[in-house]
């Protein structure tokens, strides 16, 4: 028990932030799995954490009521953006979503009553590691039961071929739409999450860490399965703990190096579901092949 207490109270707060930034990673993995490259992750998370922050803070709102508070207020600014963002192509796509998150740093620093402009704001409510794990496994069954859905099959339909997917009665508007409404109901969690961890917030919170945050997670991951960004949020929060104990003198470049390495030798991700495909077809093939030869044998 000693040795479990000490190990949380050197790590506990790399596992906090780990599941933190899994929640932003699989809002950024929403829009990414139906082919739309989107940094919006960031500007939900900033109307959920603001929002969810005003409300436990001003109105005494327990938690577990200010995260569905976040939660649609997430979805909500969704709804907007997709509305006018799905007109665009996928670059003109993530150069509007970035600028839309310098808007949206400008108008919190220029929003005081809302944001605590400069001075941010101060959040009278904190989470527990176990309330988070609890979100994190809802989340992580929402995408399992999605994945396994009609609404899964048509993602990655979409992701593949948009067009392919429209002769197939597939709506890529629709899809796109929906999976916008699923980042921003997802990232307004992880803002709430972010604000009830860290008990403060500014605009500076919400602004490119984030965004660096939840592409780097969902791409280190795996983009093509809903476990990738879970498992990327892991290994991306964790590895700067990591080499401060191993190599504390060259900590950065080794974070570096391993990033490279991992992009280089799996640059589909570290959950790659078509790996896993081929690796089981190839076992099948040997199998069949050995069989075979047995049974050549048995009759010579």
């Amino acid at each position: 028990m000693e040795t479990f207490l000490d190990l949380w109270a050197a790590y506990g707060s790399t596992v906090t932030f780990a599941m933190v930034n899994a929640l932003f990673a699989l809002s950024t993995y929403a829009v990414l799995s139906t082919g739309v490259l989107s940094f919006t992750t960031v500007v939900f998370a900033a109307v959920g954490g603001f929002l969810a922050a005003q409300l436990s803070g001003k109105f005494g709102l327990p938690l577990w009521a200010a995260f569905p508070a976040a939660a649609l207020g997430g979805g909500f600014a969704a709804a907007v953006v997709a509305f006018a963002f799905l007109r665009l192509e996928s670059h003109w796509m993530a150069l509007a979503s970035l600028a839309l998150v310098l808007i949206t740093r400008v108008t919190a620093l220029n929003a005081p009553a809302l944001t605590g402009g400069v001075n941010g704001l101060i959040v009278p409510v904190r989470v527990e590691p176990l309330e988070l794990a609890i979100l994190l496994a809802l989340c992580t069954v929402v995408f399992w039961r999605l994945h396994r859905s009609w609404f899964g099959l048509a993602s990655r339909a979409v992701r593949e071929d948009a067009a392919v997917a429209s002769t197939m009665g597939i709506s890529p508007y629709r899809i796109q739409f929906i999976a916008f409404l699923i980042s921003g109901v997802v990232g307004g969690l992880g803002g709430a999450a972010l604000a009830f961890t860290l008990q403060f917030i500014s605009p500076e919170t919400y602004f490119i860490g984030i965004a660096f945050t939840m592409i780097a997670s969902t791409v280190l991951g795996g983009s093509f399965h809903w476990l990738g960004p879970i498992i990327g949020a892991a290994v991306f929060t964790a590895l700067p703990t990591t080499m401060q104990a191993i190599v504390p003198q060259i900590e950065d470049v080794a974070k570096g190096v391993v990033l490279l390495l991992i992009m280089i030798f799996l640059p589909r991700g570290l959950i790659d579901p078509r790996a896993w495909g081929l690796k089981k077809a190839a076992k099948l093939r040997e199998e069949t092949e050995a069989k075979r030869a047995a049974e050549r044998d048995a009759h010579a």
